[in-house]
């Protein structure tokens, strides 16, 4: 089996699961190694939920609307792709002065509770430190290369469903 006879429904659906899988050991990575994410890790989360949504809403369509999803996919995956490669960039040539983000501690000692929930949400932990590496490769390095292989099948769904329709 290959990329160009799998229906365009089961690679979406793949997508999703893969994403669902990729969120579920960002939580492990975070709730039972230990590893605090950074404000980047937050909004990587973010876009790959939007990709998750997106394929899995894309899986069950047809016509105009899988292409759309299709070049949506590939929209969200370029933003968690972007976010990605900006923070591997961080780790590679970490800035003299690091300002990713509060700690916890300090949010919660520092500012009302109004205010210190929004500052959770938003991550703790220091972009441009490496704490996981697999193949070489930090949880940046591999969400960048994750982001674009989703994009780059969101690109082929939005191309091959449009051929489709117009045939």
């Amino acid at each position: 089996m290959n990329l160009t006879s799998t229906p365009l429904s089961r690679l979406l659906a793949l997508i999703a699961l893969s994403g669902i899988g990729m969120l579920v050991f960002g939580l492990y990575l975070q709730h039972v190694v230990g590893l605090n994410p950074c404000p980047m890790c937050i909004v990587q989360r973010y876009a790959l939920i939007g990709v998750v949504c997106v394929a899995a809403v894309g899986w069950r369509l047809q016509g105009w609307r899988l292409t759309l999803s299709g070049w949506l996919l590939a929209l969200v995956s370029g933003f968690g792709g972007f976010t990605a490669a900006r923070q591997s960039w961080l780790q590679w040539y970490p800035p003299e002065i690091v300002t990713c983000g509060r700690d916890f501690y300090g949010m919660v000692e520092n500012f009302p509770i109004n205010r210190a929930i929004p500052m959770i949400f938003k991550g703790s932990g220091d972009c441009t430190k490496i704490d996981w590496t697999f193949l070489g490769g930090s949880i940046a390095n591999w969400s960048f290369v994750c982001f674009v292989l989703f994009g780059l099948v969101g690109l082929w769904v939005a191309l091959k469903s449009r051929k489709q329709a117009a045939s």
